[in-house]
């Protein structure tokens, strides 16, 4: 057998389920991998290496009970995980990335990890996270940050960035993350990993400090599609975690066959599609930008590859209302204006979270409610446009993955506090990142799924260089479908 974190999460599923390796194995494994390596690599704020232990240990035993007394194992049997530093696993502390917090542990497990639990995974520990998850770096003041295995010097994205620098590095088959505006799918391009946002409402909610738009999701971050649909079948509630009778089960690319698990769906051949390419933004307007030759190269790898595939592409000009850059940012940060904060402590927040709360609180009601009612109009616009194909597709990010430090200009460690200086720019570092990753938020406003697909390298082959990709955009219930055309196109 292949080394243990070569498998891909499929196979790992399968050795652990037909007796091959044992829990305890695979688990010592990876906690192996994470002591030796998360050193340098920042993906983990907490290990908890002696309760991944005694899971993995209790799971053997249910095994072998399971081969005495017959019964069914758990869909995800002694599959190991880690969870984001933003949703509560019981009895460990949820930081949120913030040194302005109290250190209390959970008394219960959110909404993701009870129901990865329930399905059999183990849990290794909680992942790097930006402050508040508000970020698309993942860089805090209480651990050192989260950086890119393909380059050190470089950020592994946010605010999932902490998730998905494991993944890549191999310290874990797969996790969850959550996608408030890309937070799923800006790591796993930057990390080249497939990132899946699905629609609203098909999974436990992720996690946000508030969310009056309804922006966040949570979603897999894997190595493949495959990879990715077997802990999407796991997140999604219904018959077997298998996303049966789930909204738009039944939709493009399903062949009809509404119970049938996305694990399944992504051996079968998708239909040939009609596929709008856009480089338009929301953002453009108030923040202009030019795309990187890199993020044209991957658009280009991405479209190539789908019309090889069979599938019509053809240029798509969407229009966006240009209110919607102020409309997002006030629903975005509404939550951090509420955060229970004690005034002594809101020093030690970041400059963007302490400039974004205050901004948040001096906004009245009615004025939010506004922003809500403009992003349900433009949800409505937006569909509208986006109806005229099958799916959409822009590049994953507008920049190569940025350097550690480089959105908050800090210096000395790249962000760590009390060792790092953080610049106080918070609208320059805001600006930035709509650049960096100015095609993943609309998505949120819009519920749509979507789909990040490391399609191209820039050193020219898999692994050389640093990963760029691309983005498809479905409608509602086409996750079973944007799965089937990352594993089509060889992911």
């Amino acid at each position: 057998m292949a080394e243990i974190h070569e498998l891909s999460a499929v196979e790992l599923r399968d050795a652990l389920r037909s007796g091959e390796l044992s829990a305890r194995a695979a688990t010592d494994h990876f906690l192996d991998r994470i002591d030796a390596q998360n050193p340098h690599l920042g993906a983990f704020i907490t290990v908890t290496a002696d309760q991944a232990r005694k899971d993995a240990t209790a799971a053997d035993r249910r095994y072998a009970l399971r081969n005495r007394n017959g019964g069914a194992l758990p869909p995800l049997h002694g599959m190991p995980v880690a969870f984001k530093d933003l949703t509560d696993v019981a009895g460990i502390i949820t930081t949120h990335g913030s040194a302005a917090l109290e250190r209390k542990p959970a008394l219960a497990d959110g909404a993701v990890p009870a129901a990865l639990k329930a399905a059999g995974v183990l849990s290794l520990g909680k992942t790097q996270v930006p402050e508040f998850g508000l970020t698309a770096y993942s860089e805090n003041r209480i651990a050192p940050p989260s950086r890119n295995p393909y380059a050190l010097s470089r950020s592994s994205g946010g605010s999932s960035g902490g998730s998905a620098a494991a993944v890549a590095a191999g310290l874990l088959p797969f996790a969850p993350g959550s996608d408030g505006g890309g937070s799923v799918r800006i790591p796993a391009a930057a990390c080249g990993l497939v990132g899946l946002k699905p629609g609203r409402g098909l999974v436990p909610a992720g996690e946000s400090s508030g969310d009056p738009a309804q922006l966040v999701v949570a979603g897999p971050l894997a190595r493949s599609a495959a990879d990715a649909a077997l802990l999407l079948d796991a997140l999604v509630p219904g018959p077997g975690n298998e996303g049966a009778g789930e909204p738009g089960a039944g939709g493009p690319g399903m062949g009809g066959r509404a119970h049938a698990s996305y694990h399944e769906l992504t051996a079968r051949e998708p239909r040939r599609l009609r596929i709008g390419v856009s480089l338009d933004s929301p953002w453009q307007a108030k923040f202009p930008f030019i795309p990187d030759s890199e993020a044209l190269d991957a658009l280009a790898d991405g479209v190539s590859r789908l019309e090889a595939a069979g599938h019509e592409t053809s240029e798509a000009a969407i229009r966006y209302d240009n209110r919607y850059p102020d409309a997002f940012t006030a629903a975005w940060t509404a939550g951090i204006g509420s955060a229970r904060i004690s005034p002594q402590r809101e020093a030690l927040l970041t400059p963007l979270t302490r400039t974004f709360r205050r901004r948040a609180q001096q906004r009245s009601a009615a004025k939010v409610n506004e922003s809500l009612g403009f992003l349900r109009q433009f949800q409505q616009d937006t569909i509208a446009q986006y109806a005229q194909w099958d799916l959409m597709v822009t590049p994953a990010l507008a920049q190569t993955p940025r350097p550690v430090g480089w959105f908050t200009g800090a210096t000395h460690g790249g962000g760590y506090w009390p060792a790092a200086e953080w610049a106080g720019d918070a609208d320059g570092d805001y600006r930035k990142q709509c650049e960096y990753a100015p095609w993943s938020s609309m998505v949120n406003v819009c519920g749509l799924p979507a789909i990040s697909i490391p399609v191209h390298w820039t050193g020219g082959a898999p692994g050389s260089g640093l990963p760029m990709g691309i983005q498809l955009i479905g409608p509602m219930g086409s996750e079973g479908l944007l799965l089937q055309v990352a594993a089509q196109l060889g992911f």
